[in-house]
């Protein structure tokens, strides 16, 4: 009976190391701005599964270096503010990035500036209808 319980705690161990990997572990982080088109964050998980995001330019506001206070300590994430449609100054969404790599704030400046030139010549581009 004692074999039966260390097998099925084995077992059960396994079964969530393996939903550990495939869902909750991101080993990588990347974004993607085109100025045109607009921003796609793709998530790579241990497993190999890969989770992207794509958000219309249309719906981008800014892009924003946010901070916070966890534990006692300063963080600071990346986010993208989302425009209200109803309130073209308002902003309905607030999309946090690289949640998981949580980069030190030298690279999130560097990647901030880059989203800037880029929504920089969106805005001075002339519109076409």
């Amino acid at each position: 009976q004692n074999s039966m319980v260390l097998s099925a705690a084995i077992f059960i161990t396994l079964i969530g190391l393996i939903i550990y990997l495939h869902f909750v572990k991101i080993d990588q982080e990347s974004l993607l701005v085109i100025g045109s088109l607009g921003i796609q964050v793709t998530s790579s998980y241990a497993s190999g599964k890969e989770s992207t995001t794509f958000i219309e330019m249309g719906q981008v506001k800014d892009v924003v270096i946010n901070e916070a206070i966890h534990m006692q300590k300063v963080i600071y994430y990346l986010c993208i503010l989302l425009q209200d449609p109803e309130d073209p100054q308002g902003v309905s969404e607030v999309v946090p990035l690289f949640q998981s790599s949580k980069p030190r704030l030298d690279c999130l400046i560097e990647v901030y500036k880059s989203c800037q030139e880029i929504l920089e010549q969106r805005k001075t581009a002339p519109q076409s209808s």
